[in-house]
């Protein structure tokens, strides 16, 4: 059992209100005609586990949340790519959470990145045609 919720009837968004992907990704969850739980992560902690609860629900690994183009994390490693440990790359997502590489909508079992905020509208419209469809 994990700790974040996986109501079918709920939408979890965890995102970052101080990028332009994460606020209109907001914009479009708040706008679904669903409860939403909407998880700011430049405001609020995510802990270890969820930031690998949510890795392991998309099928990869917590490194694939980093953006290693991020400015914070070239600041921190340089501009090469680092292979880094699964417990160091949840260390870069808890000191930094800026560099999370795109939001993440939660509804019942499935994870979905938003790579671009329209995804989240072909993702709603699939679920409402009640396609199942991979998004990992």
């Amino acid at each position: 059992m994990g700790v974040i919720s996986k109501d079918k009837k709920k939408i979890t968004l965890y995102y970052n209100s101080e990028n332009s992907i994460g606020k209109q990704t907001y914009a479009y969850v708040e706008a679904a005609d669903e409860a939403v739980l909407a998880i700011d992560i430049s405001k609020t902690k995510v802990t270890g586990t969820q930031w690998a609860e949510i890795a392991q629900g998309m099928n990869g690994s917590i490194g694939s949340l980093v953006n290693q183009d991020h400015p914070v994390f070239k600041e921190i490693y340089g501009n090469k790519k680092v292979d880094l440990d699964e417990h160091d790359w949840l260390r870069v997502l808890e000191k930094s959470p800026s560099t999370l590489a795109f939001p993440v909508v939660i509804k019942g079992d499935r994870f979905i990145p938003i790579q671009n905020p329209s995804d989240f509208v072909k993702f709603m419209d699939d679920d409402s045609a009640g396609i199942e469809k991979p998004y990992n």
